[in-house]
C-alpha cells in the first residue's frame, strides 16, 4: 500500500498556501515567499494576501541563484526554529542562502520521528546510525538526541558545519562528521565490516564528492543500496530512502528496495508532502523504509 504522509505537530513550521509555482511559508516568525516548481495548480488565497502577509520573497537572477527582497531590513538574515516530538527536542539555525534554500526540507520531519521512534525500540544498547547525504543534519540531530552513535556525511563542507552548529544550538554533542563522497564512504564501510542499526539516505538528483566525484541518482543509486544493504546489522535496523527526482516514483523505490534486500521486513513506500493551511497538498518526494527489530 502507498502512503501519503506529512508532519502534523510542528509549531514552528507552517505552509500557508501555495500555487503559480511558489510556496507560501513560515518559519517561526518570519513568512517567506519562494519558488516551488512543483506548485503547477493556483494559489487558494490571493495575490494581496500574500502579498500581505509575508516578510521576505526570493527573486531568482538564474536558474541555480537568486536575491532575497525584504519588506523591512530589520527582519534577520539567520535566526533558529525548533522541532520536538514525543522523543525528543532539537533546534535548527535557518538561513537565507543564494540557491532559495534555508537549511531545513520541513517535510522531513516525518522520517525523522520515524529515527526516533525506532531507536527507542531497540534492544541495542547505543544504536550505531548512518545519515547519507546529510545536509545540515536534521535526522543526524534526531539520531543523536535519541541516543544513537550518530555518524554523518555529507560532501560540501560548508553543510557540515552548518549542520555542527545546529548541533551546538541542541546541546548535543559527539555526532561524526564526515566530509566524503557518500558512495566512497559506503564502499570502505563494507570493505571494514562495519555495520549500522540505522541507515538514512536523501541523495540529490545530481550531485559533485569533494573531490569532484559525480553523483546521478539514476546511475548511482542501484550501486548504492546494494553497497548500503551490506552495512545494516542483520539484528535490529531501520533504512530509510528518500529522493526528491521528479522522475522517480515510490514503486522504483519499492523496486530498488526489495532487488537490493529480497528478505526485508515491515516495508513502507509512499509519498511525501506538506498540507497547506489554506487546504493544498503539495508534494515533496517519495520514501522507501522498513525496520527489523530482534525477536
Amino acid at each position: 500500500m502507498i502512503q501519503l504522509l506529512t508532519p502534523t505537530h510542528w509549531k514552528d513550521y507552517e505552509l500557508i498556501d501555495c500555487g503559480d509555482f511558489e510556496k507560501l511559508e513560515r518559519f517561526g516568525n518570519v513568512i517567506l515567499i519562494r519558488p516551488e516548481p512543483q506548485a503547477v495548480w493556483s494559489k487558494t488565497l490571493s495575490d494581496a494576501q500574500w502579498q500581505k502577509m509575508h516578510h521576505i520573497k526570493f527573486k531568482g537572477r538564474s536558474a541555480t541563484a537568486g536575491d532575497w527582497v525584504k519588506k523591512d531590513q530589520k527582519t534577520p538574515d539567520r535566526w533558529h526554529i525548533e522541532y520536538k516530538n514525543d522523543d525528543v527536542t532539537i533546534n535548527f539555525r535557518l538561513g537565507l542562502t543564494s540557491f532559495k534554500h534555508l537549511g531545513i526540507f520541513p517535510e522531513q520531519a516525518v522520517n525523522w520521528d520515524y529515527i526516533s521512534s525506532n531507536i527507542k525500540k531497540f534492544s541495542t544498547p547505543t544504536p550505531r546510525v548512518l545519515n547519507l547525504f546529510a545536509y545540515t543534519g536534521g535526522a543526524s540531530l534526531i539520531a543523536k538526541a535519541a541516543g544513537a552513535d550518530t555518524t554523518h556525511v555529507d560532501s560540501i563542507k560548508q553543510v557540515v558545519t552548518w549542520a555542527n552548529e545546529n548541533q551546538e544550538l541542541s546541546n548535543l554533542k559527539d555526532i561524526r562528521w564526515m566530509v566524503e563522497d557518500a558512495l566512497k564512504f559506503v564502499k570502505r564501510e563494507v570493505k571494514r565490516g562495519k555495520t549500522y542499526n540505522g541507515i538514512i539516505l536523501d541523495p540529490p538528483a545530481y550531485g559533485n564528492g569533494p573531490n569532484g566525484e559525480k553523483w546521478k541518482l539514476e546511475d548511482n543509486i542501484k550501486e548504492m543500496m546494494n553497497d548500503v544493504i551490506q552495512l545494516l546489522d542483520p539484528e535490529e535496523h531501520f533504512l530509510i530512502l528518500n529522493t526528491y527526482s521528479l522522475g522517480f516514483s515510490s514503486v522504483i523505490i519499492e523496486n530498488l528496495i526489495k532487488k537490493a534486500f529480497p528478505k526485508v521486513e515491515n516495508l513502507e513506500i509512499g509519498e511525501l508532502y506538506l498540507q497547506a493551511t489554506a487546504g493544498t497538498k503539495l508534494p515533496l518526494g517519495v520514501f522507501g523504509k522498513f525496520y527489523k527489530n530482534k525477536s
